[in-house]
């Protein structure tokens, strides 16, 4: 049995296996531009975050109606399980799906089936975060979080992903003070390709609960100590980093000195269809390539639990904690 954890930085989107991409493009009348799998498989070698984004949104062609979306999390749902996921918080990308003429409602409705079911299917819990596309405009922004107003009981809260150079946080302040006065939690990726000061200004301008990402903080010493005061958490995708080229090899990751800083990181998978392995499998791949002792595995799955939007239901989440401490590595 796996060590029991939360995952907090997960796309949807990402999760979209080479497989159930064909079979989806097949079932929707999309012609895909590789020949099979294993030709689709090897366009997954990326030299930035633009060239992954590229082939990300070209692939989400194949998803068309709710059932597809319903499809997508199951299958993302069943393979976290069994890599000891116990709660998860989702993000998904409804402008590239508005975008493509997709309602956002068939977008919601088809992973809420899915979330529905969750528990009872494969014993995870989880919430649902609207995350905004950075490299769109602020009015498309708003745009979105009006049209989601419908559905807002089904979400937990809002994220900022996609291209971060040149798309600061402080660009969607309108967007977050409107989610905020929704009653929304709020996250943003910063800190993975752009500079501290993203970081900074998410936390500042956006008044985020959580970074996501956060990598670039271990350049500013002052952020560093702001973050370690403030229980900031840090959803880290080492996996991702390595996939994108923000780091050059995993041995390099700095998430053990993020850990020794007094950091609260978590470790996530991202697009785990695109970065080579889900969430059990980046809790392997950095304790191998880091040298990472059970505590500090505990303690990042520990931090996994704290860091999750479970506010409303602490019970669960102490629960959650109690499986933590009572883990038994040699029994794995």
């Amino acid at each position: 049995m796996p060590l029991p954890k939360a995952e907090l930085h997960l796309h949807i989107e990402g999760t979209l296996e080479p497989e159930l991409a064909f079979a989806l493009a097949a079932r929707n009348g999309v012609t895909l531009p590789y020949a099979d799998t294993e030709e689709l498989r090897k366009a997954y070698l990326f030299s930035d975050l633009q060239s992954f984004l590229d082939l990300y949104y070209g692939l989400m062609a194949v998803l068309h109606t709710a059932d597809d979306f319903t499809e997508l999390a199951d299958a993302y749902l069943a393979r976290a399980a069994a890599q000891g996921v116990r709660h998860a918080e989702i993000f998904f990308d409804p402008q590239a799906h508005t975008a493509r003429g997709i309602p956002i409602g068939t977008v919601i409705e088809g992973l809420a089936r899915a979330l529905d079911r969750a528990e009872q299917r494969h014993g995870v819990s989880t919430r649902l975060i609207m995350c905004f596309l950075r490299d769109e405009s602020a009015e498309s922004a708003m745009a979105t979080l009006e049209a989601a107003k419908p559905y807002l009981h089904r979400i937990t809260g809002v994220g900022l992903d996609s291209a971060e150079v040149g798309h600061p946080p402080s660009k969607f302040r309108e967007v977050y003070a409107a989610a905020e006065a929704l009653g929304l939690r709020k996250v943003a990726h910063a800190g993975e390709e752009g500079p501290p000061a993203y970081i900074r200004e998410a936390l500042d301008v956006l008044g985020v609960e959580r970074v996501d990402h956060g990598l670039r903080c271990m350049e500013d010493p002052e952020l560093v100590s702001r973050l370690v005061r403030e229980r900031v958490p840090l959803t880290l995708c080492p996996l991702s980093n390595v996939r994108l080229r923000a780091i050059d090899v995993l041995e390099d990751h700095p998430l053990a000195s993020m850990l020794a800083a007094g950091l609260m990181a978590t470790v996530n998978s991202d697009d785990p269809a695109y970065f080579g392995g889900y969430v059990g499998d980046t809790f392997d791949a950095v304790r191998g390539a880091l040298g990472l002792d059970r505590e500090q595995l505990r303690t990042l799955a520990r931090n996994s639990f704290e860091a999750s939007f479970l506010d409303d239901e602490e019970e669960r989440r102490a629960r959650y904690l109690a499986e933590v401490e009572a883990y038994d590595f040699d029994g794995e």
